[in-house]
């Protein structure tokens, strides 16, 4: 079954009790998942979900990948598929298909988001989306040993393994969170 927007309105709740400071700056994708809509769909406008994915490996290091579209360096990630059934699920798909890295590598972290981002995209007339707003839902996490495979050129320019620290300089507060999350592989 697709992902529903009591799907996402869930991942929001868990989220919010985890991080309750964040309430304010999540309050109107609140207010729009309230009114119903299909915010899985890319084609929902003025705002859909979209997932990321934050892999560390070896708690030293986390995989990003430089942006094609946007032209700067984040962790892999982007919209939602009809035949996605889960966020995290999702999140693990988008991680693959852009870095190469086989999913069986990779375990959640958590079943909690680690991020939730609502920011602006502008209009993309060339796909025919008018400026808008994407919900950014974020799981974290591991591997022992996973490792770039074939990247999907079309979305990405490359993907590397980051010591932490840049990691944070770039990407910002969301790489603690990843590091910080619960679950841990030997």
């Amino acid at each position: 079954m697709a992902i529903s927007d009591s799907d996402i309105s869930s991942a929001l709740s868990a989220y919010l009790e985890r991080y309750p400071d964040e309430a304010a700056l999540l309050s109107e994708p609140v207010q729009l998942l309230s009114q119903g809509g299909d915010f899985a769909s890319r084609r929902h406008f003025p705002m859909h979900v979209t997932v990321g994915a934050l892999l560390v490996r070896g708690d030293a290091e986390i995989l990003l990948v430089e942006h094609r579209a946007y032209g700067i360096t984040l962790q892999p990630g982007g919209h939602l598929e009809p035949t996605d059934t889960t966020l995290i699920d999702a999140a693990v798909r988008e991680l693959a298909e852009e870095t190469g890295v086989d999913p069986h590598k990779v375990l959640p972290a958590s079943q909690t988001p680690v991020y939730i981002e609502y920011g602006r995209v502008p209009a993309r007339p060339e796909k025919e989306e008018p400026e808008h707003y994407h919900l950014d839902i974020g799981y974290s996490f591991v591997t022992a040993h996973a490792d770039v495979g074939r990247i999907q050129e079309s979305e990405v320019r490359g993907a590397a393994w980051y010591p932490l620290a840049v990691a944070e300089r770039l990407v910002g507060h969301r790489i603690a969170r990843a590091v910080g999350a619960p679950a841990r592989i030997g």
